[in-house]
Parts: structure tokens; sequence; C-alpha cells
């Protein structure tokens, strides 16, 4: 049974898509076929991440219009031979609703093990009404307190509806940040948030320049060994939650 994973956070500039590209490429990596579907309408951004935005010919807007079918609008990525991508249509003002997505991604369980949905950032209906339907719920956000804020808002919201089905990332954590008066420590972003701890990604420049370039990322790199660690983690293995190597 394929699993869906979507992917949200409260507030933009969490490195949301980013996480999404990298996850993807660690799950396509250990050899497990993999699906990418942006939601960001007119905000696409992982055909860059994934170095094939000269390679798109159709995105999820053509999908909607009926243009093709979401089989024509899957791209290959080539930096990864299990991994595709569906890209979120240019035009902002295209809409889809939260059952085409769930048709699609159960169309789509058929030929891959994992479907990474790329939800837009905030906290609006849409993206409660797509995020509730899958099988696991990550929700993203690093220590600024405004993040935190908004990703425990999304957590209450899927909590009221009955979802217990999440997780949480922290991203881009720097060890100077604790000491400031900012956040304390991890455990008073997990208190705060209310949601268990799948991982942490520390702030690492090798990210930036995977997902500009659109390579993949460098396997020494301390962002890889947290992005193979969470991958490990949605699978089930027992991989332990430990930050000293990651924030050095």
């Amino acid at each position: 049974m394929s699993k869906i994973i979507a992917i949200t956070s409260g507030k933009g500039g969490t490195g949301k898509s980013s996480i999404c590209a990298e996850l993807g490429f660690a799950l396509a990596k250990q050899g497990h076929r993999t699906l990418i579907i942006e939601l960001d309408f007119g905000l696409r951004c992982l055909d860059i991440m994934l170095g094939v935005k000269d390679d798109v010919k159709y995105d999820l807007g053509s999908v909607i219009s009926g243009e093709v079918d979401v089989y024509q609008a899957t791209t290959p990525v080539k930096i990864a031979s299990n991994l595709s991508l569906v890209c979120a249509p240019e035009d902002p003002f295209s809409k889809v609703d939260a059952a085409t997505i769930k048709r699609i991604c159960e169309e789509m369980r058929k030929y891959y093990e994992y479907i990474i949905v790329d939800t837009s950032a905030g906290t609006n209906e849409s993206v409660f009404d797509v995020v509730e339907q899958s099988d696991l719920i990550l929700i993203n956000t690093t220590a600024d307190p405004i993040c935190v804020r908004d990703a425990r808002a999304m957590s209450d919201e899927f909590y009221k509806r009955g979802n217990k089905k999440q997780r949480l990332i922290i991203n881009k954590i720097d060890p100077d940040i604790f000491q400031s008066d900012i956040v304390k420590d991890l455990d008073d972003i997990i208190d705060t948030v209310g949601v268990q701890l799948i991982g942490v990604i520390p702030n690492d420049d090798a990210v930036v320049i995977s997902t500009g370039k659109g390579i993949p990322l460098p396997s020494g790199s301390n962002a890889f060994k947290a992005f193979d660690a969470i991958s490990r983690r949605i699978k089930g293995e027992d991989v332990p939650l430990s930050f000293k190597m990651l924030l050095q």
C-alpha cells in the first residue's frame, strides 16, 4: 500500500518546498517510486529545485482544464531515477478542489509507493481539506515564534477534525538561536506546537545550492543526513533522534 504524505506549514518561508524536494529525493534514492504533487499555484518552484524546469510540458493546470491526464503531466526527475513531479500551474488563479486532488492521488497510488503533496502555505479551508486526506501530515516550522504559533494553529485545526496522523519537522535550525531569548530549546518548540517530532533539519547552505541548481544534496552534508533519517522514520525504521551532529 502506498502512502500519501502532505507537507504543510502555517506560514510561507519555512522551507516547505525544499523539504518536499529533498525528502522525495531521499526516498527515491532508497529505491522507492516517489511522486511529488505541487499545489502552490502561481508560485511553483519544484521544477527548478529538481532540475526539470526545461522538461515540464504540462502541469496540474493542464490536468484540471482537461487538456491532458495526470500521467501526461508527470515529469520524470533526471537526478533520481525513481522520482517524478507534477508541477503546480503557473496561473495563480487556477483552482482545484480537495476531491480532485484525492482522485489524482488515489489514481497514482497504483504506480508510486510514496506520494508527497506540497501544499500551499497558510490556514485556508482548501489546505485543510486536501491535507486531512493524507496518510501522514508533516507540519513544518522554523524556530521563528511566528512560524511556531502558526504551526500550532494548523495542528489544532487538524486535531479538531479528528486527524492525529501528524508529525513535526523543525527546519533551518542554527545552534546560535538557542543563545538568544527567542527560543529556549527544541523542546520549547515541540511543546508549543503539540506534535510529535520526526526530525530536525539544520540551517545548511548545501540545501540552498542543491535546490537552486537542481542537483542532489552532497551525501556528506548535515542536511542530507537529516533528510535521510526523516525519510527512514517515515518508513517505520528505528532511527534515533540525535541532534548534536546536526547542530554543530
